[in-house]
């Protein structure tokens, strides 16, 4: 019979490096409450990932804070992204994409490209949902 694989790392070196990029992460997403258009969530969920192969106590303050734990919750359970995260990052691909345009001067076919790229971004952000399923509370 064998035994349940952990979704710790096996390898130390692998594991010291999810750790330090899981608090990396973290702080990122920290930053980002408090800095205007650098996103949040996207590092919170990367950061609870990382602790999820390096450190279960860590995964599990992650997920149980009061605060950043929900967002992160509703996402691996539902694919849920709240309205205002959904706001946050439209606007802040159009701003970077206006940076890129008026910094850049691209070529119609660069400019085409990203905006392509850009599009199907926001289309995979708005697409997710905002709530829960039979929820009425966006996360």
């Amino acid at each position: 019979m064998t035994e349940p694989q952990s979704p710790l790392a096996r390898n130390r070196l692998m594991r010291a490096l999810y750790l330090v990029l899981g608090f990396i992460l973290l702080i990122t997403g920290i930053i980002g409450i408090f800095v205007p258009l650098m996103p949040t969530t996207i590092f919170l969920i990367l950061a609870a990932w990382c602790f999820s192969k390096s450190s279960q106590r860590l995964e599990n303050w992650l997920l149980g804070h009061a605060t950043l734990g929900p967002t992160i919750v509703n996402w691996r359970e539902y694919g849920v992204i709240p309205p205002r995260a959904k706001l946050m990052a439209c606007t802040g691909m159009a701003v970077g994409f206006l940076i890129f345009l008026f910094a850049a001067h691209p070529a119609w076919w660069l400019f085409l490209l990203v905006a392509a790229i850009i599009a199907g971004c926001a289309w995979y952000v708005l697409s997710r949902p905002s709530a829960p399923r039979g929820s009425e509370d966006p996360a």
